[in-house]
């Protein structure tokens, strides 16, 4: 369906059209509608597939015909679970609100507040909150959030299942009750579904694709090797497949920085990206590894959400994670918006049990790789 016939008003088409689109993606065209209705909504979609603009084009379009509220509070507060998460949120804002005069602000922790308090004390309609920083500015009484009318969780399954629950449920106590509520996510498991449905009303549920389903473009494949052995195929497989460029995941901090540094002395340019970099490293390893200045991207679960690569050919699991949903967000990474792409998976010894819950998971086994010749 064509954006133009989703009821959106002129300013939000321009803006559209300025960004080279003309067609919503399935989640956007069943979720606009609703959003703009004012209904709650629970929506699922692979990753890649435009969930962002679900929810920022219907927002912007609401907030507008309300017009500037006299007081310098949001009205709309987007949580997401990391930075990265949080800028790209926030870009995506500007990007589609360009021709409507409302103010957006992002909040993250790991830098200096000086910054994004002088923002909010010149007022915000719309805020993109990392929950800590949040907490911080709502107990320095900096930030107040009263006049909220809609609350989104993006990566709901991540903000409920990884250490956010008890702080979400800290900002809700600040938000009215009488609000729109949007939950948006690649997965949404039993139990925080569960949990999901305390704090909406009557919600619409989208489902565009089987839950913890894998892109159809995607390419998986898993090589069964020895962990002491996982960095010599890795280096195999970059020569073998002439990848010149790839996400890397790793389970832990210290493996990415194990991994950055031991590929490094073979020549190959690295950064990693994960919560103990500061935000600045942070940044400037995204965007050196988005301008191919960077090879290899190592990079640990929480720090990779957020990371929006339109042409990322591939993604490589040097671990597999802990838990199967994960599997799903990691190699959401690539095969985006359509497109093609590879996804490659280590697994040794004590991993195989994670991969029998993978493949339960998204439905059929992975290919096993073919052998490459060792370096």
């Amino acid at each position: 369906m064509k954006f133009d016939s989703l009821g959106l008003v002129d300013p939000i088409l321009k803006a559209i059209a300025e960004l080279g689109f003309s067609t919503a993606t399935p989640i956007q065209e069943q979720a606009i509608p609703v959003v703009l209705s004012g209904r709650d909504l629970i929506g699922c979609a692979q990753t890649g597939t435009g969930k962002t603009a679900a929810f920022a084009i219907p927002l912007l379009q609401f907030l507008s015909s309300k017009g500037r509220q006299p007081h310098k509070n949001p009205s709309a507060l987007i949580l997401a679970p990391t930075r990265e998460l949080a800028i790209q949120i926030g870009k995506s804002f500007e990007l589609f609100g360009k021709f409507i005069p409302l103010k957006s602000t992002v909040i993250f922790g790991g830098v200096s507040q000086h910054n994004q308090v002088q923002q909010l004390k010149n007022g915000v309609d719309i805020l993109i909150a990392t929950p800590g920083r949040l907490i911080d500015l709502i107990n320095q009484h900096v930030v107040q959030l009263s006049h909220v009318k809609a609350l989104v969780l993006d990566e709901a399954d991540t903000m409920l299942d990884m250490g956010f629950v008890h702080d979400i449920k800290r900002v809700l106590k600040y938000i009215p009750q009488a609000r729109q509520t949007l939950f948006f996510s690649a997965t949404m498991p039993a139990s925080i579904r569960k949990f999901a449905d305390t704090l909406l009303t009557d919600p619409v549920e989208i489902n565009v694709s089987p839950v913890s389903s894998t892109a159809q473009t995607v390419n998986q494949s898993v090589y069964f090797i020895e962990k002491k052995e996982k960095m010599q195929l890795l280096c195999s497989l970059l020569k073998e497949f002439d990848i010149e460029q790839s996400l890397v995941f790793t389970r832990t901090k210290h493996g990415a920085d194990r991994l950055a540094k031991q590929l490094f002395k073979k020549g190959i340019t690295t950064a990693a990206i994960h919560g103990n970099k500061s935000q600045n490293a942070r940044q400037k390893a995204l965007a050196d590894f988005k301008n191919g200045s960077v090879k290899l991207l190592i990079a640990t679960d929480i720090a990779a959400r957020g990371i929006d690569i339109r042409d990322l050919p591939h993604v490589i699991n040097f671990d597999l994670p802990d838990d199967s949903e994960t599997y799903v967000h990691r190699i959401g990474r690539t095969g985006r918006a359509g497109r093609s792409g590879m996804a490659i998976s280590f697994c040794s010894e004590e991993e195989k049990s994670g991969l029998k819950s993978i493949q339960k998971l998204i439905g059929f086994q992975l290919e096993i790789g073919k052998q490459v010749k060792q370096n």
